[in-house]
């Protein structure tokens, strides 16, 4: 079994799980999460914890590696899904290079990143962006569509590997090349 997918997941207060054939809905103090998981697992709450099991007693004892590893995703996802409805999520990305910055018009972000014309991003419902300096914050409660919308972010003007020049995320470390070095002729 997976060592990940074996763990239960602990139900804080102000939080509620309920299931619903393959679907789990969770709801917090920030919102509600809904997702439908693979037919091969169950979801059970005892004692104030989720556990996610193998549906077939066979799976369990004679678990194939595809079995274990969603065992795991799927544990993985749920929990992302408490921790989003309780805390929330947030992805921090910064602009470095001259003349780059980032604005937001309303609810939607616009980027000045080298380009002849603005990179206008819009935000997706249940996300939020905040600009600060050199840095964009994108936060929301469900983890996947934050981190896939920093991903778009990033993708815009990546950083580049001579002057670091473009969008990174915080605390992303990129490897400097050497330019060309001029030889000195005498």
């Amino acid at each position: 079994m997976s060592r990940i997918g074996k763990k239960p997941i602990l139900i804080p207060e102000g939080v509620k799980v309920e299931t619903q054939d393959q679907k789990v809905l969770i709801s917090g103090p920030k919102g509600s999460l809904e997702r439908i998981i693979r037919p091969e697992f169950k979801i059970e709450i005892k004692d104030g914890q989720i556990f996610v099991l193998a549906k077939d007693v066979r799976l369990r004892k004679q678990e194939s590696k595809r079995v274990k590893a969603f065992l795991g995703l799927t544990r993985a996802l749920i929990f992302g899904m408490v921790e989003g409805v309780t805390k929330g999520h947030e992805k921090r990305l910064e602009i470095e290079g001259i003349g780059y910055k980032a604005v937001l018009e309303g609810q939607d972000l616009s980027l000045k990143v080298g380009f002849s014309h603005l990179v206008k991003i819009k935000a997706q419902p249940g996300i939020k962006f905040s600009v600060e300096k050199n840095t964009i914050i994108v936060s929301g409660i469900d983890k996947e569509a934050v981190s896939q919308l920093a991903s778009k972010i990033r993708k815009v003007q990546p950083p580049e590997p001579y002057k670091g020049k473009g969008i990174r995320y915080s605390g992303e470390v990129i490897k400097r090349k050497e330019g060309k070095k001029v030889v000195a002729t005498t």
